[in-house]
């Protein structure tokens, strides 16, 4: 049929039906096509300093099922973690997810499941029972170090593993031992703090142990901001809500509750050993020896970090972990190591134009390094983008400055933030020698 042929009601119809595809879908296409397109700018530029890649609790999507309808990307409250790419929601910005799941709760078509490993690599993780205990009897695990992120889990699996021991210590008929603790707690990160605040509120006579200070992993955070969607309720303090915070926020309202609720944390007492005795455990820590008849472990999963002992290493603006470069804008910018993690934290920092990054290495010449990883650095160091100063020790930290020591003089140089690469040691040889069992994951 034509034109010629219809009526003019039918035409008309038509007519509004065409601009209604010009002024509704059309736009919409062209919207969908453009952040499609800055997803994968994005991710390329990621690719670089090496952010694209999960490092802890992540979504996994199931290309098979996903739809591509974007519900992921809106519901994530990091803003910039998933994107849509050719149709299919893809995980861009890796590093920068810290497993809040809600992408996971927004799939209408369940394409996404939350992982702990990096996409094709094993993921150890200790053999837990449903009360989150070990192979070990008496030993439990909580928080990230068990495969589960983010500060609420986190905090209600200290409670939860708490609640647990009181019941034995209660019902189990033996009793602590006379200078022993009913429970040792290892880690002062939210879910040790968790433990410990519901062990206090049981009536149980506990130990905490932590190398650092109080926060545990959170003093490690880089985020200047760290996000919680939900509020937690804390044993013995009540509820905790928190929808956008600072690293800094948050340890001063850790550092609150601790001191209001009396809270006894052994700081700086690294936990070198544990034995497991007929009855109890022996501990043996940096400064001495103690005894418990249960063990908590509330440890990261990322391990510790070699620190390098200098003053000012402390400061809040000092961390060894880079999740988000482009949150970083306009600062003079220290990144401290020569592998390829230092390196492609200093890349991703000098992607962002108005940074000022100089690189520290204190050897005189780059080893171990990715081929591809060092054409990019030379680039970045040819343009002016990245100094790098070999041969370098950092001496101090201040404030607003930071100091190096080369073989010929001292470098003072303005600084806003620093990225330390030295290093560390991870838990999984730790737990092992305990006697804790894993299991493995490969992550598809």
């Amino acid at each position: 049929m034509t034109f010629a042929g219809m009526s003019e009601d039918n035409i008309l119809t038509i007519a509004i039906s065409a601009v209604i595809i010009l002024v509704t879908v059309v736009p919409y296409a062209i919207k969908i096509r453009r952040r499609d397109r800055a997803a994968a700018k994005r991710f390329e530029e990621l690719k670089i300093s090496g952010l694209h890649a999960a490092v802890t609790m992540h979504p996994h999507i199931d290309a098979l099922v996903c739809i591509g309808c974007g519900g992921c990307v809106s519901a994530c409250p990091e803003g910039d973690v998933i994107g849509v790419i050719d149709g299919k929601a893809t995980l861009v910005h890796g590093a920068k997810c810290v497993g809040h799941g809600l992408c996971a709760e927004a799939c209408p078509v369940g394409g996404i499941t939350m992982l702990m490993a990096t996409p094709g690599k094993s993921a150890d993780l200790p053999l837990l029972t449903d009360d989150y205990e070990t192979s070990v009897p008496n030993i439990f695990i909580a928080g990230e170090l068990g495969g589960i992120g983010l500060i609420r889990n986190a905090v209600q699996q200290g409670k939860s593993v708490v609640e647990t021991i009181a019941v034995r210590v209660r019902n189990g008929g033996i009793r602590t031992p006379e200078g022993a603790y009913d429970v040792a707690i290892v880690g002062a990160g939210p879910a040790g703090l968790a433990a410990a605040l519901a062990a206090k509120g049981e009536g149980l006579n506990y130990l905490v142990l932590e190398q650092g200070g109080a926060g545990g992993t959170i003093l490690q955070y880089p985020r200047q901001k760290i996000v919680m969607t939900s509020p937690v309720e804390l044993p013995i303090w009540g509820k905790l809500k928190l929808s956008e915070t600072s690293k800094e926020t948050l340890l001063e309202m850790w550092t609150t509750i601790v001191e209001k609720t009396g809270l006894k944390i052994h700081s700086e007492e690294k936990v070198l050993s544990i034995q497991k005795g007929e009855m109890i455990f022996s501990i043996e820590t940096a400064k001495g020896t103690y005894e418990a008849r249960h063990i908590v472990l509330a440890l990261g999963r990322r391990g510790t970090p070699r620190k390098l002992g200098v003053p000012g290493e402390q400061l809040s603006k000092v961390t060894y972990r880079l999740m988000d470069a482009a949150s970083y804008q306009n600062n003079h910018v220290l990144v401290v190591g020569g592998g390829d993690s230092a390196i492609e934290a200093a890349m991703g920092l000098a992607l962002q134009k108005t940074n000022t990054v100089t690189l520290s290495y204190r050897k005189g010449e780059f080893q171990r390094v990715k081929a591809r990883n060092m054409e990019r650095l030379q680039t970045h160091m040819k343009s002016g983008g990245i100094r790098a100063v070999m041969n370098s020790e950092v001496e101090e930290i201040s404030e607003h400055e930071v100091r190096l020591k080369t073989p010929d003089t001292v470098l003072t140089l303005k600084n806003d933030y620093v990225f330390i690469f030295a290093g560390g040691e991870l838990p999984f040889e730790f737990l092992r020698s305990i006697g804790i069992e894993f299991q493995q994951q490969l992550v598809h």
